[in-house]
């Protein structure tokens, strides 16, 4: 069985990889875990803590070769305020609700929720669905001594 041993950031500069797996957003977010490759074949992770593989990026795998990881499309709801002021305010009620989220300045995307959509649309947001890969921002509730952590400045 094919084995990880390290995960390489997009932009990695480290030469093509032999295939790729495609991942959702809580699957891209692991510490051990089999993989099964677009290929195929499977690759097994196991870290000695949680990480979030990086879309183009790539596992290291124990052999040199390189597997590209790809972020798939998922369902979502794209959401969108009257304003600036108005879009924080949205973002805060979905963060009150422990709900992940991408944060963009126009935009939020969250994953479909019927009830979350109606609440969203009771504070007058708008609603649009959508299918695209998911990078929601990771909270701040990991280890402090992890360099990723969500309270360092990156």
């Amino acid at each position: 069985m094919l084995r990880a041993i390290s995960h390489l950031p997009a932009g990695h500069g480290q030469g093509p990889a032999f295939d790729n797996v495609v991942l959702d957003h809580d699957q891209r977010r692991l510490r051990r875990k089999l993989l099964t490759l677009s290929g195929g074949g499977e690759v097994m992770v196991d870290f000695p803590q949680t990480i979030t593989l990086d879309h183009l990026g790539a596992l290291q795998l124990e052999d040199g070769r390189l597997v590209t990881i790809i972020a798939a499309p998922e369902l979502l709801y794209e959401v969108r305020g009257r304003d600036t002021t108005h879009l924080v305010r949205l973002a805060w009620h979905i963060g009150n609700r422990h709900t992940s989220a991408q944060l963009e300045a126009e935009r939020l995307l969250i994953q479909r929720d019927h009830v979350l959509k109606l609440m969203l649309e009771g504070l007058g947001a708008s609603i649009t669905e959508v299918r695209e890969p998911f990078f929601a921002e990771h909270g701040a509730y990991h280890s402090h001594a992890d360099t990723g952590h969500a309270l360092l400045a990156r």
